[in-house]
């Protein structure tokens, strides 16, 4: 069975080509249409479904100011469709109807004119009853419900207050995160001395890969008290924007100015996901458009700034007494990223549409639909990322304990003074192409930060977080791509960010 959209499909969309294939080998579809637009999407869908067997579900019921009249509509699209039509609330889907949500004259799937729908038992019902679907109906409903229009609709106050919606969940989750690790950092260090104190007194290597500074016992903690928390209230956030319609808001406000630079709106939204964590971002991309996808990958393995990332930078700031920094940074991290993506993104990405352009129906979000949501990017989190996270600790440990990390940040050291930067910053750069959070190697007495100036501790932290992707998220790219991508996407991202970080390094004497 294919639940299919009530949406214009956009065949270059991954998702669109999946539900496509699909349908060939469906036995039964279920046909899913807003009330609110009811004759569009029956236009557009009908014609993909021709000559299969099933029954359509016609949402958004509640949204129907007249009732009598609207049941009208769907008794005669019934009988002239020949397939079942059930009306229902999907919100309270699973609510029991009053009188079982069965027509007196034996059709199903209509209400009895109280404005009481349907209840999910009674959608089985109709599949039962399920018959072929035409090509095309004859009859209208002759109606089109919008929404109220909101400040996301006016043309200058839309993009802002898009953005900073999108900005709000980042913040929030960091500030989150940060004061719940600041309390609970220190009883896990506490509670893990003993243990990394046994764990270095084994043998070499696997001391290493267990209490080392790259070890497991070592990093696991920084994953579990302070990138999850980040990654869970993000996730909640996105999953309330989701469940409340206000996403698509979001995305639609955007999508005009975000298509001068090579991205949708919805792109946009992947792209800010990323800084809760980069692999369920990159995942996401599976509903891309082709001539986005790569644009969207590339943008947030460039400046999505994961919940590792992030909160070293700020521990960076702070060591060096400078945390005014936050502000110069992410809007240099902003402005540089959309500039990459405007120069790598193809002439027809400029030029797309969004599959949606209507205006969504804003309504406070359910719990079980916001965690519904934001399971799906926390199980990502959990089975892709945890697993690799823990081999790249193994193999980080072991190229620690053999010295190849450091002889590699040695090689590195004569061009930290292209930048302006001491050689003892190389290494600091290496361990963050590894994982994110070596960027707080910088607060470390052997680099030397305390003595650096504002400029060159921006010119630091921002040629660690971008030269290279982490370890995870390229594993990531190159199974949901490639690995030849992968590599074309390393030599632009590592190209770019070199060049933007000399511009930081020269043009930033004239500021600092």
């Amino acid at each position: 069975m294919v639940d299919t959209p009530g949406i214009t499909l956009d065949a270059d969309t991954k998702t669109t080509r999946d539900a496509l294939a699909a349908l060939e080998c469906a036995a039964t579809v279920v046909l899913v249409v807003p009330a609110t637009d009811l004759d569009r999407d029956l236009a557009d869908l009908l014609p993909l479904v021709q000559g299969r067997v099933g029954a359509v579900v016609v949402t958004h019921w509640d949204k129907v100011e007249s009732i009598d009249e609207a049941s009208g509509v769907v008794a005669s699209l019934e009988a002239d469709l020949g397939v079942p039509v059930m009306p229902v609330d999907a919100r309270r889907l699973g609510r029991v109807a009053a009188d079982g949500g069965v027509r007196a004259g034996g059709g199903v799937g209509t209400t009895d004119g109280s404005g009481r729908t349907a209840d999910g038992r009674d959608v089985i019902t109709a599949l039962e009853h399920a018959g072929e679907f035409p090509a095309e109906t004859a009859v209208r409903a002759d109606w089109e419900i919008d929404p109220r229009k909101r400040v996301f609709d006016r043309p200058y106050l839309g993009p802002m207050a898009g953005a900073l919606v999108l900005v709000l969940p980042a913040l929030v989750a960091v500030w989150f995160a940060n004061t719940v690790a600041g309390e609970l950092d220190p009883l896990v260090d506490s509670a893990l001395e003993g243990p990394i104190a046994y764990a270095t007194s084994l043998p070499g290597p696997l001391a290493a890969v267990l209490g080392g500074e790259y070890g497991l016992l070592a990093m696991g903690p920084f994953l579990f008290v302070w990138a999850l928390p980040t990654m869970l209230i993000f996730a909640l956030f996105m999953g309330a924007y989701s469940a409340s319609g206000l996403t698509m808001r979001v995305t639609t406000a955007l999508h005009p100015v975000m298509r001068r630079i090579g991205l949708t709106g919805r792109d946009l939204v992947r792209v800010v996901m990323g800084f809760g964590c980069n692999v369920p971002a990159v995942t996401s991309t599976r509903g891309c458009s082709d001539c986005t996808r790569c644009t969207t990958i590339s943008a947030i393995s460039f400046g999505s700034a994961c919940s590792y990332q992030f909160p070293a930078t700020l521990a960076v700031f702070a060591a060096v007494g400078m945390p005014w920094l936050v502000g110069p940074y992410l809007a240099i991290l902003v402005a540089t990223t959309l500039l990459y993506v405007r120069l790598i993104a193809p002439l027809e990405a400029r030029t797309t549409d969004l599959a949606v352009s209507r205006r969504t129906f804003l309504e406070w979000p359910r719990p079980r639909a916001i965690w519904r949501e934001a399971r799906r990017s926390l199980a990502s989190f959990l089975t892709t990322a945890l697993p690799v996270f823990a081999g790249i600790c193994v193999v980080a440990a072991l190229l620690e304990y053999v010295g190849a990390l450091e002889r590699f940040g040695t090689v590195l050291e004569p061009a930290m003074a292209v930048f302006g930067l001491p050689a003892e910053t190389a290494l600091p750069v290496v361990f963050a192409a590894i994982r994110k959070d070596g960027i707080a190697l910088l607060t470390a007495d052997t680099t030397g930060v305390a003595s650096l100036s504002a400029l060159e501790v921006l010119v630091a932290v921002y040629l660690a977080g971008v030269l290279l992707p982490c370890l995870v998220t390229a594993i990531t790219i190159a199974r949901e791509v490639s690995i030849r991508f992968v590599a074309t996407m390393l030599a632009r991202q590592a190209a770019a960010a070199v060049g933007f970080a000399l511009a930081i390094a020269w043009g930033g004497q004239l500021v600092f």
